[in-house]
């Protein structure tokens, strides 16, 4: 098969894992692949992805070469494949909007801080026809609302497919959707889940209480860390949608939704020492027979950005199936299964078979075909 052609919006510690990862899982077909959901899906391995255009406005990492912005500051996440195969590409400036937090500018610690490259953007969608791309990954700062839109609207006139990994409301937009349906294309969104984080360790639990005949009655979920995302988060108006994203994820598993004031889930702390270590903790207070109280706490210690790029490499090859296909608008199973804040919620273990039919069914046609 021919290489799936990807496009990267923020090189940050998202794309520094998904990047490591495409070259640390090269060529294991007879190996272990612990960490991949799917090694083979639907006929694409993790080699079979190649960044071709890539956009940054970090002056540490505009002008270089993929290969070398993925590992510069403030990026933090762990190394563990630092030599990469894909082919030179070099990360072009792209437009700040509301990319970046003000306090992000002025931390004192330049080693956390974005540092604006002092040159004007490049012409994205002219970018992302030279490069030849076939879909467009938005890792972008949680809270670029401005910026994610300028981008999904230049995958729309590049005509290209389109990721939204971040918690602005894209994918589960109707408009948004609508046009993409109109120009023929595929998108996956929103809010990229962790393949064993917060959101799904949150819902499995919760759900586990309700099957199990118990009655929730509070429940939190606070997140803490040292990585830039974090550190972007400490301004709380850029929030908003994140906090919705999250809460709506683990309601969505509920037969019985708890009151809006009985759940709280976001962004608690940035503690610098952790890096890209992202620690939560998880409470359920509930009541079980008899009405006698019981209580859950657990606690996760997790690499932050590594736990997304595994369901990162899922997505990219399950829009390259749909492009295959011409399968256009919102991918209803991989939302539901990968994202967050799908248009739709589904129940993890039924979002999973859906997706598994989905992929069968694109390789059943690729072999007709």
């Amino acid at each position: 098969m021919d290489k799936i052609r990807i496009a990267i919006a923020g090189i940050g510690n998202c794309a520094s894992a998904l990047v490591q990862g495409m070259s640390f899982y090269r060529g294991q077909e007879n190996g272990p692949s612990w960490g991949l959901m799917h090694y083979d899906l639907g006929g694409y391995k993790p080699d079979d992805i190649e960044v071709v255009a890539a956009f940054d406005i970090d002056r540490r990492k505009v002008g270089r070469d993929l290969s070398e912005a993925i590992f510069a500051p403030p990026n933090c996440t762990t190394l563990f494949q630092t030599e990469i195969y894909n082919p030179p590409v070099e990360v072009k400036m792209g437009p700040i909007m509301d990319g970046v937090a003000a306090h992000m500018i002025d931390y004192p610690d330049t080693g956390r801080s974005f540092l604006p490259a002092e040159i004007p953007p490049v012409d994205v969608v002219r970018e992302l026809k030279k490069s030849r791309a076939q879909m467009l990954l938005n890792f972008l700062p949680v809270g670029s609302v401005r910026a994610t839109h300028f981008y999904t609207q230049a995958a729309l006139e590049a005509r290209v497919g389109f990721i939204n990994c971040i918690p602005v409301f894209v994918a589960s937009s109707e408009i948004w959707a609508d046009r993409f349906r109109a120009r023929g294309l595929p998108i996956i969104g929103d809010d990229i889940k962790s393949q064993l984080g917060a959101t799904i360790l949150h819902r499995v639990v919760g759900k586990l209480f309700q099957d199990r005949g118990m009655k929730i009655d509070h429940t939190y979920q606070l997140n803490f860390g040292g990585n830039t995302d974090f550190l972007n988060m400490l301004d709380r108006g850029r929030l908003t949608q994140k906090k919705q994203s999250k809460t709506r994820a683990v309601q969505a598993q509920l037969s019985d939704m708890i009151k809006d004031e009985d759940i709280h889930i976001g962004p608690s702390d940035y503690v610098p020492w952790l890096q890209d270590n992202k620690h939560c903790i998880i409470r359920i207070e509930g009541r079980g027979f008899g009405e006698v109280p019981m209580k859950v706490e657990i606690k996760l210690s997790v690499e932050d950005s590594p736990n997304s790029a595994g369901v990162s490499i899922d997505a990219i090859r399950c829009l390259r199936l749909a492009l295959d296909q011409r399968i256009s608008g919102p991918l209803t199973w991989a939302s539901a299964y990968f994202m967050k804040h799908p248009k739709e919620q589904y129940p993890e273990e039924l979002a999973r078979g859906e997706l598994e039919k989905f992929i069968s069914t694109a390789v059943e046609v690729s072999v007709c075909a």
